[in-house]
């Protein structure tokens, strides 16, 4: 467990007490199953036992010298040397040929001779042979009786071989070397295993107890649920194995990906391609079809396995709030020309006026700014939007100090639309700012044209400049995050260069359901429609 000091307090390892239950399970397994071996090895032996004794009383039972002896009434002197020889050959402790009256013909020890058999004859004398442990002359013993019959079919002797239990204790004591020695072998093979289980897991759990790693793991979880960046781990296959809480809300992912392909999980292709790519990345910007990601990127290797780390944070909104600050500081700037220039114009027309020629200041001072007004006029009394109005007119004097003019169409006319002031931000500064730079970048004159209008329930956008154009190749990468036509400054962060403006504007339309096209050929235009919830102009 972690001490109030962020140490971890270590217990006896989850290791060390796997070992312990194994070791415990292991010995109780090795010493049952030693057991049982022990009495199937004592049963095979007894069953073994009844089966000599039992074909040796039935190969004397069927034998003819025994019923002829039997018959001559001299079996004590022709049977007791067969049945001895017998005895001999087979292995058993005795056989006894014996009458009806248990009276002994044969047996081991020549002064049992005539005396009375010891032991069960009912079963044998009603024609069945059966077998039985019993204490006779010789001690305990497993013996099997049987009948031998004449030829009228009448028991006429009985006959009774048997093993005596020490017979059958020393063949088991044989025996129990080998099951010990096979429960030695078997203990210490299990207990080998154990302890090269118990180290694996001893370094792959850094020797923690179960409790402190019970700990860690709530921690561990605490702290993906609680951190406000997105955190993806992938593995060297680009398979995920770890996403939080606000990785799958950055990535807009449905449950756990754990387990699957970032192909699978679809991301916008280049997207997924940055995810998953091997090389370090800091600070990326990419695009998912509602947010600005920065993505970090860094590869990791642990415990012999390799993959990478990723961070995720959105910035849509800083993105959003960059490009409206821009366009604030480009109108701040260009207010400020303006002043110096009519602070310029302010003292020719003084100077004029000092001169004594107060016809041509009066000319002088209305001529510079009747085309400044006619545009400001006309933008105010088209464009409802506040934003777009500022927007435009600051664009315009942008353009205007760059020596590009920028023309407003006639047809613009735009009521409240309903779209958040930094959307549209987004796409018409854009689209702005790259037709100025594509007609700085064509012979003059040098001209961008914008019209917006609504279309009842549609927003219209047409921004057409005077540069080179697009290649008809280039059509389908153009909004391509990254791809430009600008060189990119140097030292400038991946994704914080060029490439991005047309990007935000295809996320953006497509956030809001609309369209984005271009025109290839000399002088492109870029055409957006945007479906608007509300009729343009109308009360919200």
């Amino acid at each position: 467990m972690l001490t109030r000091r962020g140490r971890v307090r270590r217990g006896t390892s989850l290791a060390r007490q796997l070992l312990w239950l194994q070791a415990l399970v292991l010995l109780t397994v090795v010493t049952t199953a030693t057991a049982v071996a022990y009495l199937d090895a004592r049963s095979a032996l007894e069953r073994a036992a009844e089966q000599r004794t039992r074909a040796v009383v039935e190969s004397l039972a069927d034998s003819p010298l025994v019923v002829d002896a039997v018959a001559a009434g001299d079996a004590t002197a022709v049977l007791q040397p067969f049945v001895e020889e017998v005895r001999a050959d087979t292995g058993l402790s005795f056989i006894t040929v014996m009458a009806p009256d248990r009276t002994r013909f044969t047996h081991p020890d020549p002064a049992q001779i005539g005396r009375p058999f010891v032991g069960t004859v009912a079963p044998a004398l009603a024609g069945d042979t059966f077998s039985e442990t019993y204490t006779g002359t010789l001690g305990p013993s497993l013996r099997t009786t049987g009948p031998v019959f004449g030829d009228g079919g009448e028991v006429v002797a009985l006959v009774s071989a048997g093993l005596t239990v020490d017979v059958v204790g020393a063949d088991l004591a044989e025996a129990v070397p080998g099951i010990l020695g096979t429960a030695a072998v078997t203990l210490a093979v299990g207990a080998l295993g154990s302890w090269a289980v118990s180290r694996r897991l001893r370094r792959q759990t850094g020797g923690l107890d179960a409790t402190t790693m019970a700990a860690l793991l709530e921690h561990h979880e605490a702290v993906l649920h609680a951190v406000r960046e997105g955190l993806l781990l992938l593995d060297r296959d680009g398979r995920v194995t770890l996403a939080n809480d606000e990785a799958r809300r950055l990535l807009d992912l449905d449950g756990d990906p754990a387990g699957r392909r970032l192909d699978e999980l679809g991301l916008p292709p280049e997207l997924a391609a940055a995810l998953g790519s091997p090389e370090r990345g800091v600070d990326e910007v990419h695009l998912t079809d509602t947010r600005v990601l920065l993505v970090n990127r860094s590869p990791a290797r642990s415990a012999g396995r390799s993959g990478s780390v990723v961070t995720l944070r959105d910035h849509t909104e800083l993105q959003a709030l960059t490009g409206e600050r821009d366009s604030v500081r480009a109108f701040a700037e260009s207010l400020r020309a303006q002043a110096h220039e009519a602070a310029n114009r302010l003292h020719a027309t003084v100077s004029l006026v000092e001169l004594g020629r107060s016809r041509e200041a009066v000319e002088f001072a209305t001529a510079q700014l009747a085309a400044a007004q006619e545009l400001t006029d006309r933008v105010v009394g088209a464009v409802e939007e506040p934003v777009l109005a500022a927007l435009l007119l600051g664009k315009a004097a942008t353009a205007a100090e760059r020596g590009v003019r920028l023309d407003v169409d006639p047809g613009t006319s735009v009521g409240a639309t309903g779209i958040p002031g930094g959307d549209l931000v987004t796409v018409v500064g854009n689209l702005l700012d790259n037709a100025i730079d594509a007609a700085l970048a064509g012979e003059p004159p040098r001209e961008v044209q914008v019209g917006v209008w609504d279309d009842g329930d549609r927003l219209e956008i047409r921004v057409e400049d005077s540069g080179p154009g697009l290649a008809e190749e280039d059509v389908e990468r153009v909004f391509r995050r990254g791809w430009s036509t600008k060189a990119d400054p140097d030292g400038a962060p991946a994704g914080l260069g060029r490439g991005l403006g047309l990007a935000l504007v295809q996320q953006v339309v497509r956030r809001h359901g609309g369209t984005v096209g271009v025109r290839p050929g000399p002088g492109a235009e870029f055409r957006v429609s945007i479906p608007l919830s509300v009729p343009a102009g109308a009360p919200r």
